[in-house]
């Protein structure tokens, strides 16, 4: 469904993604006066999260509280036109717009792109692997570990990381054991005795399930009938693009499927921009924001000089073309 407060279909900047980077984004180039299409498909990343943490004035509020409240704040702006609970399934970049096609058949069109889609976790196959996730199994000991404090931790990973992984989650448990399977070599050569002495376990093994109740793990099981006692799991897991778009349009990725991104968060493609999960570097609520405002104002400072889109106050010109000309 489409809200609207533009009555074209010719938009400043179109934001897909309506997630901390997304929102941010459209708050900003609205707040340049950018007439916006915000895109949101409604599957947030960190929807079974029970908690989002280290957001000042924020910390500990409830993910979907946060993007209510960080919604209502966008949706505040006149310039801001939203499509709730659409996907985009298509992108033509012509004749300098952005041709989107949405699922429900509707086109529509924007002279500056920001993406905003994020990543899908893929995670193990585990059994109730979901019903803890969120609340006793996590990914990210930044995010989730100062709770895990004098607690029993369980790490489970299947890359090279894992050593690192599991020693940084000393900073917080009173126990870690690590999970390596015996078929598997994550732990390279060498490292097991070390990864040993700075007091992590190393058990070879396969988890085959969660144990516990009411929300409360107790267990992990492995395939040989063997458990392992915790309080919280910690797992690496692998992230994928969310979407195909960024692909479509031919922008540069890093060798672990990033989207490339300058300073500004444009990417190689020329008026398209990328923040949030999607791009290198760390992925936190409150980093996807400021990556979201930098895109946002980028995309919106990028008109200054040209014609906007119709409906669309004026934009300055171009100080260089004024104080050199």
């Amino acid at each position: 469904m489409l809200s609207r407060k533009n009555a074209f279909d010719l938009f400043d900047v179109a934001v897909v993604g309506g997630g901390p980077a997304g929102l941010s984004a459209a708050l900003w180039s609205a707040r340049y006066r950018r007439s916006v299409l915000l895109v949101d498909g409604g599957r947030p990343r960190n929807r079974s999260t029970a908690e989002t943490h280290g957001y000042l004035c924020l910390d500990g509020a409830p993910p979907a509280s946060l993007a209510e409240r960080a919604l209502a704040d966008v949706l505040a702006y006149p310039e801001v036109t939203r499509a709730e609970h659409a996907d985009v399934v298509d992108v033509v970049a012509a004749d300098g717009l952005f041709e989107l096609g949405l699922a429900d058949g509707r086109r529509v069109r924007a002279l500056r792109l920001v993406l905003a889609t994020g990543v899908v976790d893929v995670f193990p196959q585990i059994d109730r692997f979901e019903e803890f996730y969120g609340t006793a199994v996590f990914t990210c000991p930044t995010c989730d570990g100062y709770e895990a404090q004098g607690k029993r931790v369980v790490a489970i990973g299947d890359d090279d990381r894992i050593s690192g992984f599991a020693l940084g989650l000393l900073d917080w448990a009173s126990s870690v054991a690590l999970i390596v399977e015996p078929d598997a070599a994550p732990v390279r050569s060498g490292e097991t005795d070390k990864v040993v002495a700075a007091g992590v376990e190393v058990i070879r093994g396969k988890a085959l399930s969660l144990e516990g109740n009411d929300g409360v793990l107790r267990a992990v099981r492995l395939t040989d009938g063997s458990r392992v006692d915790c309080d919280v799991v910690f797992c690496t897991v692998r992230n994928e693009q969310h979407s195909e778009l960024a692909a479509r349009l031919g922008c540069a990725v890093s060798d672990e499927g990033c989207v490339l991104v300058d300073s500004d968060g444009q990417t190689s493609v020329r008026h398209v921009y990328a923040a949030g999960d999607m791009t290198p570097g760390p992925q936190l609520v409150q980093v996807a924001a400021a990556e979201g405002a930098l895109a946002g104002i980028a995309a919106a400072l990028s008109l200054r000089g040209e014609r906007g889109a119709p409906g669309s106050s004026r934009p300055a010109p171009e100080p260089d073309e004024i104080l050199t000309g």
